[in-house]
C-alpha cells in the first residue's frame, strides 16, 4: 500500500494541487475562499487552510460545486495550517484581511 492509499483511506478526501512553472496553480476539494487580493489568496480545503502566497495573484476559476479552484500569477509559496477551523477563527481570518 503506498503512503497515498493510506492517507486517502485515513482522510476519505483526495486532494490534488497542481503547479505549473509557478505560474498556475489548480486546487480540487476546495470547499471555500476566505480571502483574496494580489499577493495572498486564502482557501479552506478539505484538508485544511491553505495559504497561496506571491506577487499579482488572481482567481481564474472558481467553482465550489467541482470544488475546484485555478489561481494564476507569480506564486511564491503554498502553505497548509490547521485542518478544521471553527466560525470564530474563519471570521477572524477574513475580517483581518479585509
Amino acid at each position: 500500500m503506498t503512503l497515498e492509499d493510506k492517507k486517502s483511506i485515513q482522510t476519505g478526501v483526495i486532494q490534488n494541487l497542481v503547479l505549473e512553472n509557478r505560474e498556475k496553480l489548480n486546487v480540487s476539494g476546495v470547499l471555500d475562499v476566505l480571502s483574496f487580493d494580489d499577493q495572498i489568496v486564502m482557501v479552506e480545503t478539505e484538508l485544511g487552510l491553505l495559504t497561496v502566497k506571491g506577487e499579482n495573484i488572481r482567481i481564474n476559476k472558481l467553482s465550489l460545486d467541482t470544488s475546484e479552484i485555478v489561481v494564476e500569477g507569480e506564486i511564491d509559496s503554498l502553505t497548509y495550517s490547521n485542518k478544521e477551523l471553527d466560525k470564530k477563527e474563519r471570521w477572524r481570518i477574513v475580517r483581518k484581511n479585509f
